[in-house]
């Protein structure tokens, strides 16, 4: 889609094309394309019943605000969620901003969070169409409580005159190309020598990037924060000129826990399973976090190279899910099969770490046909790859 599509849109007959799309209780029908060819051109009854795919789509992520956004598929996927960029806005706000520059702003979805948040904006796109979209969801959006301006261009030649003093930024570098997705930082756009250099600390500054970047890829002085939202680990942002510590690591679990750490934890011990066992959240294991979170439980690890802690006691954590073992069995999947069958097992899920193994394909030939459900937990222990029997641990109510 280009920039004159885009226009066409947000047109009187582009607002009547997409009601009328909206009608369609299937939009990628050759019914719905006849109804619109009907009354509109080829082109924009086309785009019209795209969108209102994508924003049926988008309503798990953006709510009934996606019923007045435009969107691209890569920009959808890729959009942060808004709970995410509100967290990135108040970040900013907490550190003293008025003014920030969103470059690679995408369709907006942060820059309508730091429009909302009252921050003065500009937010850069090099793709003209893509920065239509974003201009139209900013002014749909109705939020806004600053300035808000979109610019169409590259941020390595716009950032000198963009980012005055006392301006904050914010930059989500492009992390696709239109076959792959890119994971090395060397063919991100903007450059990563740009992208250091906001994270200078010159200035409040947040780079958003995948939860899998490895730790030895972040700048010296600059603190990385991972971030979960409904149990999902969604990004790692990298974050200068905040308060935060120095060369320091968060486990952030939106909307409100978070797990610093300010130095590398002593190595916890690894011991033999006890009564329960802690599955920890992904952003507290891209955090490195593993270690403070065993103390607080007084928890060990089952294997120096898992991420899964046991301990005596069950204790209440935002971190990690706690179960209860409640039997062990050998990896061998003829026992697992037979216990399959015996314990009468219709519905089992089954979770591993540090084991070769995909869960999908072996729940298939365990065949579970039965009545009761299960949760089965493959892992290494000091005693060998074992099956723990395992049921979620319900923390006693406390006495009214």
């Amino acid at each position: 889609m280009n920039a004159d599509l885009v226009q066409r849109l947000t047109s009187p007959a582009g607002v009547e094309a997409l009601l009328l799309a909206d009608r369609q209780s299937d939009p990628s029908s050759l019914a719905a394309a006849a109804a619109l060819r009907a009354a509109f051109p080829p082109e924009l009854a086309s785009a019209a019943l795209s969108q209102t795919e994508l924003r049926r789509r988008a309503q798990t992520k953006f709510g009934p605000s996606a019923a007045g956004m435009l969107f691209t598929r890569d920009g959808l996927e890729q959009a942060t969620r808004p709970a995410v960029a509100g967290h990135h806005a108040s970040r900013l706000v907490a550190a003293g901003a008025k003014r920030v520059v969103d470059f690679g702003c995408g369709i907006g979805a942060d820059a309508m969070a730091f429009a909302a948040a009252g921050l003065d904006l500009v937010a850069v796109e090099r793709d003209p169409a893509t920065a239509a979209i974003a201009r139209h969801n900013l002014t749909s959006a109705g939020t806004a409580v600053g300035s808000v301006e979109v610019v169409v261009g590259d941020a390595e030649e716009l950032a000198a005159a963009l980012l005055t003093p006392g301006t904050a930024v914010f930059c989500d570098p492009a992390r696709r190309t239109a076959n792959r997705r890119l994971w090395r930082v060397q063919d991100f756009t903007p450059s990563w020598p740009f992208v250091l250099g906001l994270l200078d600390g010159t200035r409040s500054a947040g780079v958003k990037l995948g939860p899998a970047l490895p730790h030895s890829f972040i700048p010296a002085g600059v603190h990385a924060e991972w971030v979960s939202h409904r149990s999902d680990t969604i990004e790692v942002c990298l974050w200068s000129g905040t308060d935060d510590p120095p060369d320091s690591r968060a486990a952030m679990l939106l909307p409100g826990h978070r797990l610093l750490v300010r130095q590398t934890p002593p190595a916890l011990e690894v011991s033999d399973l006890r009564r329960y066992l802690y599955e920890p959240d992904g952003a507290v294991i891209r955090a490195g976090a593993i270690g403070v979170l065993g103390r607080l439980l007084d928890a060990s690890l089952v294997d120096a190279q898992i991420a899964y802690l046991t301990g005596d006691r069950l204790l209440a954590t935002p971190y990690a899910e706690p179960f209860e073992i409640v039997d062990r069995l050998p990896y061998n999947e003829k026992v697992l099969r037979r216990w399959v069958s015996t314990a009468d097992i219709g519905t089992l899920e089954i979770k591993k770490r540090g084991i070769d193994v995909d869960p999908a394909e072996l729940r298939k030939r365990l065949r579970p046909r039965g009545s009761q459900a299960a949760t089965l937990v493959i892992t290494r222990t000091p005693h060998g790859a074992q099956v723990l029997v395992v049921r979620r641990a319900a923390l006693p109510a406390e006495p009214r």
